[in-house]
C-alpha cells in the first residue's frame, strides 16, 4: 500500500529520527525491513517512545498523566476520523492507521499501561507485572505485526515473542528508572529478577515452537537483544542492579 508513504515523508523520515537518536535497537531491527514495511515501523516505534517518555517526564505524577492523555486524545481523534496535530508523530500515525487498518484500541491499550509508569509505583503482584508487558512491549510487537500482514492465527506466538522483548528491555532500563525514583520491578531482588528472565526466556522458546511467515520477520527483529540479555540476567541478576545488562 503506497499511500501511506506516499502521504507524510518528511513526517515519517521525523518518526524515523526520533528512534535512530531515542531507540537504537529498534531502529536497526526496523531498518532491516523492506521499504513498504520500514515507515510503519517507524511510525510506531516513534510513537513507543513518546509514551515511555511522556511516562516518566515528570516525578509529578499528574503532569506525566496529562502527557500520556495527550496520547489518548490523538487516538480519539483518530477513531473519529478527525486527526488532530501538536506533535509530530500524530499526523503520520493518524496516516499509518488508516492505509494499513491499525487496531486503534491496540494503541490505546499501550497508552492506558503506561499510566502504571506515571505514578512509580510497584506492580501489585507478578501477575500484573506480566500484564504490563503484554500490554507494552507485546502490544507494540503484535501491531507492528500486523502492519507487515500477520493474520490473527500469529498473535499468541507474536505476543510471547514480544513478552520476551518486553521483559528483556524492563531488566535493561531498571537502574535508570530506578534513578528517577520509580519502581518498574514487582520483585527488584535475585530471585524476582531470576524470575522475569527465566518466564521472558520460556515465552521466547514457545513462540519459536510457531511457525510464522518470513513476511513478519522485521516484526520480531525488534526483540533481537531479548535472548542474550534475559540469559545474562538469568545468570547473574547483580548485572541488571549494577547497569552491566546491556
Amino acid at each position: 500500500d503506497d499511500r501511506f508513504s506516499a502521504k507524510g515523508q518528511m513526517t515519517v523520515a521525523a518518526c524515523a529520527e526520533l528512534v535512530r537518536q531515542g531507540d537504537p535497537d529498534r531502529f536497526q531491527s526496523a531498518m532491516t525491513a523492506p521499504m513498504a514495511q520500514r515507515g510503519g515501523l517507524m511510525v510506531l516505534y516513534a510513537f513507543n517512545l513518546e509514551l515511555a517518555r511522556a511516562a516518566v517526564s515528570s516525578r509529578e505524577v499528574l503532569i506525566a498523566q496529562m502527557r500520556l492523555q495527550f496520547w489518548s486524545d490523538i487516538l480519539d481523534g483518530i477513531a473519529t476520523g478527525n486527526p488532530k496535530g501538536g506533535h509530530e508523530v500524530a499526523r503520520p500515525l493518524a496516516d499509518l492507521v488508516s492505509a494499513r487498518a491499525v487496531p486503534v484500541g491496540l494503541l490505546e491499550q499501550m497508552v492506558q499501561a503506561r499510566q502504571f509508569d506515571a505514578t512509580g509505583a510497584p506492580h501489585a503482584s507478578e501477575a500484573a507485572q506480566n500484564a504490563y508487558i503484554d500490554a507494552t512491549a507485546g502490544s507494540l510487537m503484535w501491531v507492528s505485526a500486523l502492519v507487515c500482514g500477520a493474520d490473527k492465527a500469529q498473535e499468541a506466538a507474536v505476543r510471547q515473542a514480544g513478552f520476551a522483548a518486553g521483559a528483556a528491555s524492563l531488566l535493561a532500563a531498571a537502574p535508570a528508572l530506578f534513578a528517577l525514583g520509580h519502581s518498574p520491578l514487582f520483585d527488584p531482588y535475585p530471585a524476582g529478577i531470576r524470575g522475569l528472565a527465566e518466564a521472558g526466556l520460556a515465552a521466547l522458546n514457545q513462540a519459536k515452537t510457531t511457525a510464522l511467515p518470513r513476511g513478519i520477520y522485521p516484526a520480531l527483529r525488534a526483540g533481537w537483544l531479548a535472548r542474550p540479555i534475559l540469559t545474562r540476567a538469568l545468570r547473574d541478576p547483580a548485572l541488571v542492579l549494577e547497569n552491566r545488562l546491556h
